[in-house]
């Protein structure tokens, strides 16, 4: 496809690079902004409003509006605060974002996964389990408000080593300075840090901790394995020495610029099992991205029952989940089919059993049991007939021989991985 450019503009940007960020959006969704405008709006004069965000970009007249700032509550306690731009700056980020990209992702390091192509949160986690199984401890490194706290200047300076674009590094230097607007109204300028949502952040945030820690790590711990994704880190250790070693010494960096450690989440861990032997340790289980990595029972090649240091859904995560799985009150449809509860919760399900089950997939059996729970709870009150588990079990057969494709799986994804509905 040939790129249309910005003829006579001050910088040349391409009208399809502008087409193609907003198929990106579209395909994220997302809240409206500020202006209260949401895709559908958007879309409503879509040729018009992508000409604008073309012709103010190419033209350097584009100015981004304040940040809907949104609180949401964090698992340990507190709230986070993210930043929902409006549907046209999401689109003008994403614009910088893919001329960034292109030009920091063949240098990123590889222990480098959040937010990059054909990487994921499961890949990290992958290679932790094994490298939890090699080295003994772990340095489970919590950053305190990283994206409210990182200096607006060494971003900058991080974005300008890797651009010949002047138009890039403008309109990074005004989304970092534009105004978060809080739910009452009220507008608060930042200094530091930059809101976690936006189109342009993940890769600014990968970029900044490409030079404050993976290439830091790079030149004075070569021999030294992690996986970090975005702000979350863990360090693999051959003992204990090293491991309050490198915690000082990443202290210091982080201090270096700008960041902190926070002081009770970043734990030094023994990574435990049955093969090492027991010293003492105040922590030995840390949670990654969702996983909690800690001593539990497995079988080896033989079929024996032994102890391994594995990964499996953390308890905060279950939490949260049993807490969504309660809200959806799946008794209370008693109007609705079974085939129009599916449709409901089929992709969540199937989400939640794609990422926490891929490792140590038996902890998800509660989750399904309590599904099925709340579907025979449904089923009794919209068949009055089916008293007695019995009569639910022997209608749940035979809806099942009804629909083999719905239920091909059942006993592991609570009957809900139809594609046949």
């Amino acid at each position: 496809m040939k790129q249309s450019k910005s003829l006579g503009k001050p910088f040349e940007i391409s009208k399809w690079a502008v087409a193609e960020a907003y198929r990106r959006v579209k395909a994220n969704k997302g809240a409206a902004g500020v202006d209260g405008l949401s895709i559908e709006g958007f879309e409503s004069d879509l040729k018009g409003n992508l000409y604008k965000v073309w012709n103010r970009m190419s033209s350097g007249t584009y100015f981004p509006p304040p940040v809907r700032a949104v609180e949401i509550p964090k698992a340990g306690g507190g709230v986070r605060v993210l930043g929902v731009p409006t549907i046209a700056d999401r689109v003008a980020q994403t614009v910088v974002a893919m001329e960034l990209e292109k030009r920091v992702e063949p240098i990123f390091h590889p222990g480098s996964y959040g937010y990059r192509p054909k990487r994921s949160a499961l890949d990290a986690v992958a290679s932790c389990r094994q490298r939890c199984f090699k080295k003994d401890w772990v340095l489970d490194l919590d950053i305190r408000k990283f994206f409210d706290t990182v200096d607006h200047e060494l971003m900058v300076k991080a974005v300008r080593a890797n651009t010949d674009q002047d138009w890039v590094v403008l309109y990074v230097r005004r989304w970092l300075s534009a105004p978060l607007q809080l739910p009452d109204g009220t507008q608060e300028v930042r200094h530091r840090g930059t809101p976690q949502g936006s189109a342009v952040s993940p890769i600014l945030a990968n970029l900044f901790m490409h030079y404050a820690f993976d290439m830091w790590m790079a030149r004075k711990f070569s021999d030294v394995d992690f996986e970090r994704y975005v702000d979350d880190a863990v360090i693999h250790c051959v003992s204990e020495r090293q491991a309050l070693m490198l915690k000082a010494a990443v202290g210091e960096r982080f201090a270096a610029v700008g960041l902190e450690l926070h002081p009770d989440k970043t734990k030094i861990v023994y990574c435990r099992d049955e093969n090492k032997r027991t010293l003492d340790s105040e922590h030995t289980s840390f949670t990654f991205l969702g996983y909690e990595f800690r001593m539990r029972s497995a079988r080896n090649k033989f079929g024996e029952l032994f102890t391994s240091f594995l990964p499996a859904i953390s308890r905060d995560a279950e939490k949260r989940i049993n807490r969504e799985v309660r809200s959806w009150g799946l008794h209370r449809h008693t109007d609705w089919t079974l085939g129009r509860i599916a449709r409901w919760i089929n992709p969540i399900v199937r989400g939640w059993l794609r990422y926490y089950g891929l490792f140590y997939r038996t902890k998800l059996y509660a989750l399904c049991k309590r599904i099925n729970t709340y579907l025979v709870r449904w089923a009794r009150k919209k068949y009055r007939r089916l008293h007695g588990f019995k009569k639910v079990n022997a209608w749940w057969k035979a809806l099942g021989e009804r629909y083999p494709r719905m239920f091909a799986h059942w006993e592991y994804t609570c009957g809900f991985m139809a594609t046949g509905w």
